[in-house]
């Protein structure tokens, strides 16, 4: 009985230990950066980096349904969505939803 659940252990601790050491390892390491040091400001453009090519990729190279959609309504939703997030005064919920209405309008529609 317990072979069938070996896998999904070693899953699980293979999973914990690659993530959350590294995220022990940041916790420890960030502790010691001052707020405006030029280590901290580099993590800062990596990340920015990193979730500006994810989003990138998920409107150039979309899969499942936005898959179907044409690339001018994913390019529409995510320009106009992040106008309505700045004319919002850059409320997250704002950058969100917007997008998301045009995307499911666009849907419909088409």
């Amino acid at each position: 009985m317990m072979q069938e659940y070996w896998p999904y252990i070693v899953i699980i601790i293979a999973g914990w230990l690659a993530t959350d050491i590294w995220r022990w390892l940041g916790v420890l390491a960030g502790n010691r950066l001052q707020e405006g040091s030029e280590a901290l400001n580099w993590v800062r453009a990596v990340a920015t980096a990193l979730v500006m090519a994810v989003t990138a990729k998920l409107i150039v190279f979309p899969t499942g349904t936005l898959e179907t959609s044409p690339l001018w309504l994913r390019l529409a939703a995510a320009g106009i969505g992040f106008a309505a997030f700045l004319l919002s005064g850059q409320r997250v919920i704002v950058g969100v939803l917007v997008p998301l209405a045009i995307l499911g309008a666009g849907l419909l529609w088409l």
